[in-house]
């Protein structure tokens, strides 16, 4: 397995060595470097799946999607992207300008801040704290300060529930979000993100084959709670189009708005990322004990492999967007606090036996 650290001591010591840069400058090139790769793989990501979410939606309903813009309309993404750069941005009469300005700037820096805690690959992690993943959920948790400061900075009665609705929801889904990253912790006995990867690399050492049921379990309900956190459908309900005209960012335009849907879709990948990390092995390849076949799935490279899981998570939650008819309010509570905290509350229980006991696969 190809480990990412050659690279980044490569270019460590060539500003330091053969450059001659002292420390300050060699960290700030280097962070400089690092910003401006999390922020185009950010960019890139976001147009690959707003284009596969018009591809899976035109599949689900037995239509052809975007086709007239490029090949396949592949440049159709393009077009929209520069259509929102020049579009104007205006602020709206009797709106307080100043949370109406900040909650774009509250919602994407906290989307970034999770897409970096993401590791690609051995040796490829942008924030790997000791605490990794209770950072990542403290970061993430911002983002729902900016969609309630969107709604009530508007001045529009429709924004304000909308922000009313979707910041009860990702509040209350954040419960058992995490209850599911702690049962993981439990298994793997820490929460740095590189070193979950690490304890999951080994014949059937991926947590939902090495934790039984509760992992499983863990798993599924992340999945659920995931996706009501990233507002997505059947958990829409802050955009609910009918009777929200467009929820929370109603009153936004240009790239105001655009911070809004850039952050949605990663958010989608983020959870995505995150389930293939912690449940899936990350960038660990899948090994079943086989030498020669071990062997073979090594030399893939680890990006592929995080990738190519966190993609069919991105799939399967599109599936269900497309499947599933919206939920209503009460619904969507009713789920979280009856059913999915309950059952994350007990497989927490359960999963702490396991391992007291020592009955997974070590």
């Amino acid at each position: 397995m190809f480990d990412f650290s050659i690279v980044t001591q490569w270019f460590d010591g060539l500003l330091r060595q053969t450059l001659g840069l002292g420390d300050f400058w060699s960290i700030f090139i280097e962070c400089v470097v690092v910003g401006l790769l999390i922020l185009t793989a950010y960019s890139l990501i976001a147009m690959v799946l707003i284009f596969m979410e018009r591809k899976v939606c035109a599949y689900f309903q037995c239509r052809l999607g975007p086709m007239r813009v490029g090949p396949w309309g592949l440049l159709q993404v393009i077009a929209d992207v520069l259509k929102m750069l020049i579009k104007e941005i205006f602020f709206v009469d009797k709106a307080d300008k100043f949370l109406y300005i900040i909650a774009p700037i509250f919602v994407i820096v906290a989307s970034v801040g999770t897409f970096s805690f993401l590791p690609w690959n051995k040796g490829a992690v942008i924030l790997d704290f000791n605490v990794g993943l209770f950072l990542l959920t403290a970061v993430s948790s911002i983002g729902v300060v900016g969609m309630f400061m969107a709604g009530w900075g508007s001045n529009n009665k429709y924004s304000v529930v909308s922000a009313m609705r979707g910041a009860v929801q990702m509040i209350s889904y954040e419960m058992s979000l995490c209850l599911c990253l702690i049962s993981a912790v439990i298994l793997t006995g820490t929460m740095q993100m590189s070193e979950i990867v690490e304890a999951q690399t080994g014949p059937w050492q991926w947590l939902v084959f090495k934790g039984h049921i509760p992992a499983i379990i863990a798993f599924l309900v992340f999945l659920v709670a995931g996706n009501a956190e990233a507002n997505r459908g059947p958990f829409d309900l802050a955009e609910a189009e009918s009777e929200l005209t467009a929820g929370y960012h109603t009153e936004y335009s240009g790239m105001g708005f655009g911070f809004y849907y850039l952050a949605e879709y990663l958010n989608l990948f983020v959870i995505s990322g995150i389930a293939a990390t912690v449940f899936l092995g990350g960038w660990a390849p899948i090994n079943i004990g086989v030498a020669a076949f071990d062997r073979l799935m090594d030399m893939i490279p680890g990006f592929v492999w995080f990738f190519g899981k966190a993609f069919l998570v991105v799939w399967l939650l599109m599936w269900v967007r497309w499947t599933f008819p919206r939920l209503r309010i009460d619904q969507i509570l009713k789920l979280e606090w009856k059913y999915l905290m309950p059952l994350s509350l007990i497989n927490i229980v359960l999963m702490t036996v396991i391992v007291a006991l020592g009955i997974y696969i070590k």
